[in-house]
């Protein structure tokens, strides 16, 4: 009877120990990374459904027990969901994953789209911090560099909650990461003729993928998340389309399209459409993938002449 119930005890521990990590990631991008490395283990639970805005998003019951259940919580940073950063702290023992501190990342200086009142300064030891005390560009998730600097930090942070599959995780990552270098170099060939083919954006979103790819981005109409285009940024956009600077207005998916299709009106400019996060399509392992092969043919085609 005893010899039994010791087995009974010692399996039941050896089940829990080879439970997988619950790990919830924030956008659909994140969770495409966090997925690829877990591929075979487990499958990450998506915080945010598509389409939702990350900026000022509102977590229904649902949300909030996937936070409170998880074991790792990977997102991109307060600088891009600050709401998040507050909901963190009712998670309990859960760890968590902030992309834009890893060591290594790449950041570049935002705008005033997303100067949001975190009501302190910065203290993460970020690799490469945007001086004169501007807020970070949380976009950084364009960069495939990037990217493949957060697939090892994600495979290195399963691994310390889950020594027992950390060969399977440092794998996938490796696997990755050689994948995207070579989609990398692939986008690199077809984006290259069209260096110096200047277009205007709806938003200040692209900038880790524009200055990546060395396009030629002339300004954005949206200066803020919270308000319209202002008169004066869409003087000067008109200015550059009427002096035929412009071979692409790209409008963004889930905004106001109209504002980009006014300005090209008339004009040999043509009209473009932009997905920064892949909102419209499926999540999952193939989504990082498909968001980068995406945001480069919408170049393509639009530069192209």
């Amino acid at each position: 009877m005893y010899r039994a119930l010791f087995l009974a005890v010692l399996l039941g521990a050896t089940a829990a120990r080879a439970e997988a990590p619950r790990v919830v990631a924030d956008i659909a991008p994140v969770h495409s990374l966090a997925a690829q490395v877990m591929d075979g283990v487990a499958t990450p639970t998506l915080l945010l459904p598509q389409g939702a805005d990350p900026h000022s998003f509102q977590m229904r019951p649902s949300q909030v027990r996937h936070l409170s259940g998880a074991d790792l919580v990977i997102w991109v940073g307060r600088d891009m969901t600050p709401w998040l950063e507050r909901a963190l702290t009712g998670t309990g023992d859960a760890a968590s994953l902030s992309l834009l501190t890893v060591k290594g990342t790449h950041l570049r200086k935002g705008d005033q789209s997303h100067d949001h009142d975190h009501g302190d300064d910065h203290n993460d030891d970020h690799d490469s911090t945007p001086q004169d005390g501007a807020r970070v560009d949380p976009h950084a998730w364009l960069s495939p560099e990037n990217a493949a600097i957060w697939l090892l930090a994600i495979a290195d942070e399963l691994a310390a909650l889950d020594p027992e599959n950390a060969q399977t995780y440092q794998k996938n990552a490796a696997q990755a990461r050689a994948n995207l270098i070579q989609m990398d170099h692939e986008i690199q060939q077809i984006l290259a003729p069209l260096r110096t083919v200047g277009f205007v954006l709806y938003h200040d979103a692209y900038g880790y993928f524009t200055e990546h790819y060395q396009l030629n981005a002339l300004g954005s109409v949206r200066e803020s998340d919270a308000a319209p285009p202002s008169a004066a940024r869409l003087r000067q956009i008109t200015d550059l389309i009427a002096a035929g600077k412009v071979a692409c207005a790209f409008a963004e998916v889930f905004q106001d399209e109209q504002v980009m299709a006014t300005l090209v009106e008339g004009t040999p400019a043509k009209l473009g459409l932009l997905d920064p996060s892949g909102a419209t399509l499926p999540p999952g392992v193939d989504h990082y993938d498909a968001l980068l092969r995406g945001q480069s043919k919408a170049f393509l085609d639009c530069l192209s002449p």
